[in-house]
């Protein structure tokens, strides 16, 4: 865990993936950035925008910019020195192409330090080993597991964490879990509450989030005990209201099965389940048609016998006139209340997870 946050100012290596699923990494570091704040985002395909207003049509003073050189420039005309370059791509597979590591290579030469969250390790490239060398920077895998002496095996101990504990789920991958559960942290913070996010991806820790493990990096016997150590740790340590955990994955998706560990060794007390309707199959599968929400629910339900107080609503491809449609529906779908979060923020939904702190520790019949 750093304490000394943040640690640069970052140009975010995007390159022809800005608004698209394969750049959510890209957008947790535009919308917050603890740990690094971003000065810049490279994808030509957007170059000249601004990075807030092509999200959310919100204007941050975060320029897109067609190459590594010209991001550096722009950044220093604006007073910023940037120090990291650090890569916002969240391709299937996490791995890195050819030409994105000749990208790298050219940061690292242009004296910024290099983080990466992909499967790819960057210290594993003799020849990036040697340009970080020669150029006094550091290269950092975010994803490179910590040492198995270093892990913790599930122990029981989250038994004793009574903060109200909140599992932020998904019907799918890359659908927004991990924004939801900060936009609900926000909203307890804004209340003058506490809350804490358990971060569960490379994109958490690359935001800055306190306590965090990197799930698809570890080996499988610890991933219980990791997430039990990290939600315990929080509670040891904060004594927050709440503690909210991003979910990875789904539980069905076919390549991205995840959800199961969370619910078993997080036990959380309720769940929030993120959804995005107008999505019809699995991200990055055609053919593999999401299964229905009410069906989800259900799993989730079975498999933790914790309730589902809410969804989330992810609004990709509905339009400003499809959102509170769309809403309506799905609230009649499923009997709970529906938000969306992104547009309105969270605070109507933690009015909602406020009355179950009591009651969603009871498992249902």
């Amino acid at each position: 865990m750093s304490t000394n946050l943040p640690e640069g100012n970052a140009i975010i290596y995007c390159e022809g993936a800005f608004n698209t699923t394969n750049g959510k990494t890209a957008h947790g570091l535009v919308r917050r950035g603890r740990r690094y704040i971003a000065t810049a985002v490279v994808d030509s395909t957007y170059a000249g925008s601004d990075a807030g207003e092509v999200l959310d049509g919100r204007s941050l003073g975060i320029p897109i910019e067609a190459d590594i050189e010209t991001a550096m420039q722009s950044a220093r005309e604006r007073g910023i020195e940037p120090s990291h370059l650090v890569v916002g791509l969240a391709p299937d597979g996490g791995r890195l192409d050819a030409a994105a590591r000749n990208d790298l290579k050219t940061a690292l030469s242009r004296g910024l330090h290099v983080v990466c969250g992909l499967h790819d390790w960057l210290v594993d490239d003799a020849e990036m080993v040697a340009l970080a060398e020669h150029h006094g920077v550091t290269l950092t895998d975010v994803r490179k597991p910590p040492a198995l002496a270093e892990l913790h095996f599930f122990s029981g101990k989250i038994e004793e964490v009574d903060s109200l504990k909140i599992a932020v789920l998904g019907t799918d991958s890359a659908v927004g879990k991990r924004t939801t559960a900060w936009r609900i942290v926000e909203a307890y913070e804004a209340e003058g509450r506490t809350a804490e996010l358990i971060g569960t991806g490379q994109t958490a820790w690359l935001q800055g989030a306190r306590y965090s493990l990197v799930m698809d990096a570890l080996v499988n016997d610890f991933v219980a005990g990791e997430i039990e150590h990290a939600v315990h740790t929080a509670w040891l340590e904060r004594r927050p209201d709440a503690i909210v955990i991003e979910g990875q994955g789904s539980l069905m998706n076919p390549a991205y099965p995840g959800g199961f560990e969370i619910l078993a060794a997080g036990r959380p007390d309720v769940v929030v389940l993120q959804h995005a309707p107008a999505r019809k199959e699995y991200d990055g599968f055609p053919g593999h048609p999401l299964h229905p929400l009410t069906k989800q629910i259900q799993a989730i339900e079975l498999i933790s016998a914790r309730p589902v107080v809410a969804v989330t609503l992810n609004h990709e491809n509905l339009g400003p006139d499809g959102i509170d449609p769309a809403c309506r529906a799905l609230a009649h779908e499923t009997g709970l209340p529906v938000f969306d979060v992104l547009r309105d923020g969270a605070d109507e939904l933690v009015r909602v997870l406020n009355t179950h702190r009591t009651q969603g520790s009871q498992a249902l019949a």
